[in-house]
């Protein structure tokens, strides 16, 4: 669904993919994603999915976060927006879609339409024997 990139940071190079709001951000290890690196509150923003708004994040009162360089309390989060929090950056960016398998159907159209033939042929043989 969403994909965050650890850009800097202790753990820079990291991919996350988030499936499951609220999503919080912190040094605790009680959060989904634990940063030990300087500037980072126990719980410093929550990144959620609003309806009508689409994702948000919200740092908790007092914490500093910026989205692409502009120091944001709330604010929607558009796909590629880098948001600072402490020394640590993060991407925020649309995880690829997963597909899903349509095989099973695909199977049985194609014997549904091989049905159909068989049936046509059979009834063209039998109007010709017919006469």
């Amino acid at each position: 669904m969403v994909q965050l990139n650890v850009l800097s940071g202790r753990q820079a190079g990291r991919q996350l993919v988030v499936r499951r709001f609220p999503f919080r951000v912190g040094r605790s290890a009680e959060n989904e994603l634990a940063l030990d690196d300087d500037g980072v509150w126990d719980r410093h923003l929550t990144l959620g999915l609003e309806r009508g708004k689409g994702f948000t994040i919200a740092a908790v009162s007092n914490a500093l976060a910026s989205v692409n360089g502009e120091l944001q309390q709330t604010a929607v989060l558009r796909n590629g927006d880098v948001v600072t929090l402490g020394s640590v950056k993060l991407q925020f960016w649309l995880a690829a879609a997963r597909q899903r398998s349509w095989r099973a159907g695909e199977i049985w159209v194609w014997l549904l339409v091989a049905a159909v033939t068989a049936s046509q042929f059979v009834l063209i043989y039998w109007l010709l024997a017919m006469e």
